[in-house]
């Protein structure tokens, strides 16, 4: 087709392909999860109120000025007031300053036990399930001794054996032999979880390439297998954490974990036993607070499973 000057019009050129503005840098397994969680109201909700506590256990003077070893016989076992808003207790304590400056010594035996737990079973974990054969068998079986120990009878040979009830018990020893206890009747666990996630990617084409390649079986497992194994063990390590603090409380009750003149949950719960009747409100508080704390982290746990979860998406 020509013009009127007899001249074909020159074809119009094809427009320049615009970028691809709704393209998104692809996300790894984290970023997705991290998507996934923030819009999860059970995540922000645990995640809201072990905000709080860790504020609480890091700086419990923003919430109480009182000191919570004061005294006063005078005011024992008086019911919550204007004054106390929790109340005293059978020493003339105030409640409320003891819960709040309690939190300290709970979380951390928890996050430290957490810790020692997670690290001692992972290490183990990826040897086992890398190395297979005999090493995996013997891991394995050393980890079955701990396991079948019952925790709380466990719990009392460690504690009864390493510290002998003489003259007073030191806090920093108490709280370094609890963490030992619960780390070493738990870490199995952690062992079996790592172990399996390890066996899973010791035969996947990334593991064979870099072995191809030369790689070391450290940095293979450093580099490699590491970094997708912790999704598992992250998320036991989180809802691990909230039954440790429970743990604690528990030797704490039954008179083998923390004492006075330490201030936690578990101390609180144990001073209490003996008045539930009479004074209620003694055992009412701290215990809700512990309650509140597990079933935080237990939530944070879920959430964070789900999220990791791809049979969840």
């Amino acid at each position: 087709m020509t013009d009127s000057t007899g001249t074909r019009p020159a074809a119009a050129e094809p427009a320049a392909p615009r970028p691809a503005a709704a393209a998104e840098k692809p996300r790894g397994l984290w970023g997705d999860a991290w998507r996934d969680l923030v819009r999860r109201p059970m995540f922000l909700v645990s995640a809201g109120i072990i905000l709080v506590l860790l504020v609480m256990a890091a700086f419990p003077q923003l919430f109480t000025s009182v000191d919570p070893t004061d005294q006063a016989l005078s005011r024992a076992r008086q019911e919550p007031s204007a004054q106390a808003w929790f109340g005293y207790d059978t020493q003339g304590r105030d409640i409320f300053a003891r819960t709040i400056h309690g939190a300290r010594a709970s979380i951390v035996v928890g996050v430290l036990a957490t810790a020692a737990t997670v690290l001692i079973g992972s290490v183990a974990g990826l040897i086992a399930g890398y190395a297979g054969g005999w090493v995996d068998s013997l891991l394995s079986r050393f980890g079955e001794i701990f396991l079948g120990l019952p925790f709380v009878l466990g719990a009392i040979v460690i504690l009864t054996t390493l510290n002998p009830s003489t003259g007073v018990p030191d806090p920093v020893r108490i709280i370094g032999l609890v963490i030992t206890a619960i780390a070493v009747l738990s870490w199995p666990i952690a062992m079996r979880i790592m172990r399996s996630a390890a066996i899973s990617a010791r035969n996947q084409d990334y593991v064979r390439a870099a072995r191809a390649l030369g790689a070391g079986p450290l940095r293979i497992i450093l580099r490699h297998m590491l970094p997708n194994c912790l999704a598992p063990v992250l998320v036991y390590a989180t809802i691990a954490l909230g039954g440790f603090i429970g743990a604690e409380a528990t030797l704490s009750f039954l008179g083998l974990g923390l004492q006075s003149p330490v201030v936690s949950w578990g101390v609180m719960i144990a001073d209490s036993r003996d008045y539930i009747t009479v004074a209620p409100h003694l055992l009412l508080f701290p215990a809700a607070f512990l309650v509140v704390t597990v079933l935080a982290f237990v939530m944070l746990g879920d959430a964070v499973r789900d999220a990791l979860d791809p049979k969840q998406k």
